[in-house]
């Protein structure tokens, strides 16, 4: 009997250690490429992959035209793969800007989106970003925040011009050869111009620009480097006639600086400024500002690299029947060619940059 006991024993030990042997291990990893697990995180992301990191921009710093977030690419948890992403762009809370998924294209070890003009964001102001992985389905985890402030930003809207052109491109309208460089915009030839026309009347404020390259004996006569008139007839006697000139050399006196403002009636209400000559310097920066306001019109001209004033006339417009009032207004870097054809027209290869037209003060522009 205690033979058969001790037989039993032995066999069911030998049976347990024998179906031990036999139970599945479990695999360091799982087959195949698995995502996501059943539930979500803490944070309501299901994808199973690293948190993205912010590269570009960060710190707050202004950046420039085009925005491109950077940020680096992520990892599966299980294994390799190739998602797509998510970025959003937020004014406080905010949501202003989602990219929706997008692919995920970008060099190396990083994915980058350039975020398109028609995402409207506000001109020099803060922003945060973020960005996450999504794959068959499935959202990673946000990654931290990225921070910048807009760029400065091209704009015509509500009486307000605001075009730094050294972004590629222009809110106005280029006419014949106008390129466009880091720099700003170069006027090739006297037949070149940009067009601004303005949606409202500024009836007094300011328009002024920063130029570059200014030859005092460059072709031309009276050839202008800004000017405003009503619509589109002939500037040369347009009855709200602003034009802003540097005098070439078809011109007795080449670097000739002066202007002319006509306040609503071409023929009685003509005013010029004085005339003086002036030794430009071609790899100097000038600030042009044409102002003007009832009974008053200004032109000044500072040298931006010196801080000297070169040119300055002020001229009194009188009691005039009406405010300088062209409607439509319509501004140019340069002007088109009035009755005396291309001589009079825009100052060649001149460099412009930072435009503004409006009734409020000129604001600062990244240099």
């Amino acid at each position: 009997m205690i033979r058969k006991v001790l037989v039993s024993t032995a066999a069911c030990v030998l049976a347990a250690m024998v179906a031990c042997s036999k139970s599945p291990t479990t695999p360091a990893s799982p087959t195949g490429t698995p995502t996501s697990e059943s539930g979500a995180a803490a944070d309501g992301s299901t994808l199973k992959a690293s948190t993205p990191s912010v590269v570009s921009p960060i710190g707050g710093g202004q950046i420039t035209d085009p925005i491109v977030l950077t940020a680096s690419k992520v990892n599966g948890k299980f294994g390799d793969i190739s998602p797509s992403y998510q970025f959003q762009i937020r004014s406080g809370s905010t949501v202003v800007y989602d990219s929706g998924v997008t692919g995920g294209g970008g060099s190396g070890n990083n994915v980058a989106h350039t975020v398109p003009s028609s995402a409207a964001l506000n001109p020099d102001a803060d922003y945060t970003w973020r960005v996450r992985s999504v794959f068959q389905g499935q959202n990673g985890s946000w990654s931290a925040d990225g921070s910048f402030k807009s760029p400065v930003g091209a704009y015509l809207r509500n009486g307000e011009l605001r075009d730094p052109l050294s972004i590629g491109r222009t809110v106005g309208q280029p006419v014949g050869n106008v390129t466009f460089s880091s720099e700003g915009a170069t006027i090739n030839d006297q037949d070149s111009r940009i067009v601004y026309v303005m949606d409202q009347t500024v009836r007094a404020g300011e328009f002024s620009m920063m130029v570059k390259n200014i030859k005092s004996a460059a072709p031309g006569d009276k050839s202008k480097i800004l000017s405003i008139q009503e619509g589109f007839d002939d500037i040369t006697t347009n009855r709200f006639r602003f034009t802003v000139e540097k005098r070439g050399s078809g011109y007795p006196s080449p670097g000739a600086t002066t202007y002319r403002i006509i306040t609503g009636n071409s023929e009685t209400r003509i005013f010029d400024g004085a005339r003086n000559v002036v030794d430009y310097d071609v790899s100097h920066w000038y600030l042009w500002t044409a102002s003007w306001r009832l009974g008053q019109a200004r032109v000044r001209v500072v040298d931006v690299d010196t801080g000297k004033t070169v040119y300055d006339s002020v001229v009194s417009t009188g009691s005039a029947p009406r405010e300088y009032e062209p409607s439509p207004m319509v501004a140019y870097v340069g002007a088109p060619a009035g009755r005396a054809g291309s001589s009079d027209a825009s100052v060649p290869r001149i460099i412009v940059k930072n435009v503004w037209l409006s009734a409020n003060p000129r604001p600062g522009f990244p240099q």
